[in-house]
């Protein structure tokens, strides 16, 4: 989106009000269906249009550890909550991600866990085979590949993250675990899922669920989004992500861990919730790029 053109500095400045004076979309939390555990910015790979920075030197969320997460998760359990999502960074840079997955499952979650599929994740392939035969379909590990072809998604990830990312995937499928894929949408969604069909035909595996992703640009502009668009747009308050799910993140310096709003702005303090989920079962006004581009426009949700 480099020709794309840039963002108005006059919008999402006011949490309450657009930049033309109209009152700004917020979206209430109906249930908490999914409870996302940020498990640390660090990450053997540094994507070049990654949302969240992750790179090897970004610390700048630091690893949730396993006593952190068990609490949550036990607050989690009082709300209902389904599904708990490992998220990073790269989940398995942490040395205590199979032990979070562990806790979560010994609960009764359902796991979904986004992961690179890459060294870092082999180095606990005893420890995953056995989760995989106990729990396996309990358990979506969901690989990203930023395109269906090698040259796009190394152009993203960096030279020879393909076959590895590939062979990531086909393990996991193979050890027993209920797999998806996170992609981009380039060119038409039509052929990219065509694309990206044929890729998991030739591997010889079943994809659970396909997940494409529109482009986030930030410093692009975007129409703000307020109470009239909904049924402009014919979309529902409901449908977005931070109607059903909060994120744990924990800041590099902070004592205890913080909730925000939603996995895509983690350090935006303005979507910053408090240190509990009873604190972050509160209405969230839409004033990000993001909201409008990803989620409302975009229909997109981390979940799929």
């Amino acid at each position: 989106m480099a020709d794309a053109r840039p963002l108005d500095p006059a919008k999402f400045r006011n949490p309450a009000l657009t930049a033309g004076g109209e009152k700004r979309a917020t979206v209430a939390i109906e249930r908490l269906d999914t409870l996302w555990i940020n498990t640390g910015t660090l990450c053997n790979l540094a994507c070049r249009t990654c949302y969240i920075e992750s790179s090897p030197t970004n610390d700048a969320l630091v690893y949730l550890r396993l006593a952190e997460a068990e609490a949550y998760f036990d607050e989690a359990g009082a709300h209902g909550t389904r599904t708990i999502g490992f998220t990073g960074g790269e989940p398995f840079m942490n040395r205590e991600m199979v032990p979070m997955m562990g806790a979560a499952l010994a609960r009764g979650f359902d796991l979904l866990v986004l992961t690179n599929a890459m060294r870092p994740m082999r180095r606990f392939e005893s420890a995953l085979l056995e989760m995989a035969r106990a729990h396996g379909e309990r358990v979506v590990m969901r690989v990203s590949l930023d395109d269906w072809r090698q040259s796009p998604h190394e152009a993203e990830r960096g030279a020879e993250t393909w076959e590895k990312a590939l062979d990531g995937l086909v393990w996991l499928a193979r050890a027993g675990f209920r797999v998806a894929v996170a992609g981009r949408r380039a060119g038409s969604e039509a052929e990219a899922r065509t694309g990206y069909g044929q890729l998991f035909d030739r591997l010889g595996i079943e994809v659970d669920h396909l997940v494409l992703f529109p482009t986030m640009d930030a410093s692009a502009d975007v129409p703000e989004i307020t109470d009239a668009c909904w049924d402009i747009l014919r979309v529902s308050p409901e449908a977005m992500m931070c109607a059903s799910s909060r994120m744990v993140v924990k800041a590099k310096g902070a004592e205890r861990p913080h909730v925000v709003a939603c996995t895509l702005l983690p350090y935006d303090p303005g979507f910053a919730m408090g240190e509990t989920l009873g604190e972050a079962m509160r209405p969230v006004a839409l004033n990000h790029p993001h909201c409008a581009r990803f989620c409302v426009l975009g229909g997109a949700r981390c979940t799929g």
